[in-house]
């Protein structure tokens, strides 16, 4: 597992099962028992998944209070050519998990060690590929701020969006979260609720905002685990809708400049007619 020509380690990116053990691959075991050192954002539950496949390895925390650090520490181990394999919580590496700074220092600074993906779940795909939205076009948002201003203002932005969004949210915010949806993209957008993925009570509905937000007001016992909620994109029902980069660059100009000239200057730029603009301003208002 020696990177022969520099003598360097390598870094393995390992994806884990998001609740069942069971979808775990022959390959990420093969890597989890022969590395040098195991990275997981929790240990607790890294070691839980370890004990269940007989694996003893070294495992230690790398989290977000201590990436900075730790990146250096065990980049220093690669380069002597020790074998390192990052784990999250649950799922595939980096995608809202720690990972970042180390891979980001790999390219940088070393660019001969190798670093190594294992594919494997990832909870926002599964739940995209059962929702029924169309998967060909996609926007993954991650978790949503939990300062309400901040949200009101990337769903603003994310009114026009013609592709599928993929947010996460937490138990504790999600009503509130639903209920800016529901505000902002109107209460007859389609939304797949869901949670849970490939574990007991996994679940998952789907319906208009406002018909979801009622279910859940009625199931909250449903509020549990891991919650992925996917939105159907923004239709266009006319010729006069335009395209969501036109929208996102008048919405920006016109917090700047007078309106007239924001309508001008976008019109010019991208040979929209003044009136599609305005009409869109006006309901956007």
């Amino acid at each position: 597992m020696k990177n022969n020509d520099l003598k360097l380690g390598y870094l393995y990116i390992v994806s884990t099962p998001i609740g069942n053990y069971s979808d775990i691959s022959k390959r990420a075991l093969i890597i989890l028992k022969k590395v040098d050192f195991i990275l997981a954002e929790d240990k607790r539950k890294i070691g839980l998944l370890l004990k269940y496949f007989n694996i003893k390895n070294k495992l230690y925390l790398y989290y977000e209070y201590n990436e900075k650090k730790n990146a250096k520490f065990f980049l220093d181990k690669i380069v002597k050519g020790n074998n390192v394999a990052l784990v999250s919580d649950a799922g595939t590496p980096l995608i809202n998990d720690p990972g970042y700074r180390i891979i980001k220092l790999c390219r940088e600074k070393y660019k001969h060690i190798r670093i190594i993906p294992i594919p494997g779940p990832c909870s926002a795909i599964a739940a995209l590929s059962a929702s029924g939205l169309p998967t060909n076009r996609f926007c993954y948002e991650g978790f949503l701020s939990n300062k309400k201003n901040k949200r009101i203002k990337r769903l603003n932005e994310l009114k026009y969006e013609c592709r599928t969004l993929i947010i996460c949210e937490s138990k504790h915010r999600l009503i509130n979260c639903l209920y800016d949806i529901k505000n902002i993209f109107g209460k007859n957008r389609y939304i797949m609720f869901t949670k849970e993925l490939t574990k007991k009570w996994e679940n998952f509905y789907g319906n208009t905002i406002e018909n979801l937000i009622e279910w859940i007001e009625k199931n909250k016992n449903m509020i549990k685990g891991e919650i992925i909620l996917i939105i159907d994109g923004y239709k266009t029902k006319n010729n006069d809708i335009l395209p969501s980069h036109i929208i996102k660059s008048f919405l920006s100009l016109k917090k700047e400049i007078p309106i007239r000239k924001a309508i001008n200057i976008i019109s010019n730029i991208f040979s929209v007619k003044k009136n599609i603009l305005y009409k869109m301003y006006i309901e956007n208002k």
